[in-house]
């Protein structure tokens, strides 16, 4: 759990950096907001997977997703700062992709409407669906099983 508070922390440094508090008002936020998130996650998707990624060992990130016999929905994904912008999240969405098309599923996600991982989602065949004021609803359709085996 404290690397997911730290981790959850980091995607949310650019954001506490505007903000005129103390590093301990700030602490105190981040980890009402993490257990506040946590236990939406818990109560909503539990029957999601929650996983760590790592790397030589280590934690650098998490995945929460929820595979069900239609529909992969990743509900989150975050990389330490040192680990962004490497193609460590392209590779693990390529890979998700790739057995979501196996298993015929069409894949959902949000994003928020200034991550530039919008980018990384539309280069892998999501498009926009709606959009509730801050987060975009990504979907990329259900590829046929016939398509996604023979390409």
């Amino acid at each position: 759990m404290a690397f997911l508070r730290k981790l959850y922390a980091s995607t949310r440094a650019d954001e506490m950096a505007q903000v005129p508090w103390d590093q301990a008002d700030v602490d105190a936020f981040l980890t009402q907001q993490f257990n506040a998130q946590h236990d939406f996650y818990q109560a909503h998707h539990p029957d999601a997977d929650y996983l760590v990624i790592e790397a030589d060992g280590e934690p650098i990130g998490r995945a929460y997703l929820l595979w069900t016999a239609s529909h992969l929905q990743i509900i989150d994904i975050a990389l330490l700062p040192a680990h962004r912008a490497r193609g460590i999240g392209g590779g693990l969405l390529r890979q998700w992709l790739e057995r979501a098309d196996r298993q015929g599923l069409s894949v959902g996600l949000y994003v928020e409407g200034y991550n530039p991982a919008q980018r990384l989602y539309q280069r892998n065949g999501f498009e926009v669906e709606g959009e509730n004021g801050v987060y975009l609803k990504m979907r990329r359709p259900a590829m046929s099983r016939r398509a996604a085996v023979h390409g």
